[in-house]
């Protein structure tokens, strides 16, 4: 390794590999991937320095499978591929986390991510929730009450938010614990149906709260 880093977390770059403690690993590193919409860890995997190089240059994340002593491309045979956003080095240069948009379930038997397949919780969820919300206005299944709110209309959308958000207001004047949380849930679910009714995601607001954070 080139050189430690100074503080933090570095990102992954295509001049990184240098910067990598191979050494310590027999020419591997573990890898912990990460779904970048929702925080959920998918997976962990390991890559060497061609590993690193395939993903970067592909886009599609690409590990070194310790069994069949090759490269392999994550999906390339069931096509549930990781797409690759972005990813950081730790700080003692021998750990990479990873961060993905995946294409189907990340486990080989069909599950989520290879620790279960239960959704991410906290603040995650609500990623999840959007995901869900978004699926909904396109396959539009019958007997669903998102689906029915896409079937109504922007204008019917656009008031339950209204709708709701009064509500929660009333629940914070009665001072009632119980009554607000239900409120504010339904004002975000509502929320999140109206950003996909308009081709937007929370990922669009969280992106903008972020801005207005470093700012």
């Amino acid at each position: 390794m080139a050189d430690t880093p100074d503080r933090g977390p570095l990102p992954l770059t295509n001049d990184m590999a240098d910067r990598i403690d191979w050494q310590k690993g027999d020419g591997l590193v573990p890898a912990i991937v990460q779904n970048a919409e929702d925080g959920q860890v998918l997976m962990l995997g390991y890559m060497n320095r061609d590993a690193l190089m395939a993903t970067l240059e592909s886009g599609y994340v690409t590990f070194y499978s310790r069994s069949k002593k090759r490269l392999w491309m994550k999906g390339e045979s069931s096509g549930n591929r990781l797409a690759f956003v972005d990813g950081a080095m730790d700080c003692d240069g021998d750990t990479l986390l990873v961060r993905v948009r995946p294409a189907g379930p990340a486990c080989h038997t069909g599950a989520r991510t290879c620790f279960g397949d239960s959704l991410p919780k906290g603040a995650g969820f609500l990623a999840a929730l959007d995901e869900l919300v978004r699926d909904r206005r396109a396959e539009m299944p019958e007997g669903s009450y998102t689906t029915s709110l896409f079937d109504a209309g922007k204008a019917r959308i656009a008031q339950k938010v209204g709708e709701e958000g009064v509500e929660l207001a009333l629940a914070r004047m009665k001072d009632d614990p119980a009554e607000i949380a239900n409120e504010a849930a339904d004002l975000m679910y509502h929320m999140l149906v109206l950003l996909a009714d308009c081709d937007m995601q929370l990922h669009d607001v969280i992106t903008i709260l972020a801005d207005r954070h470093r700012a």
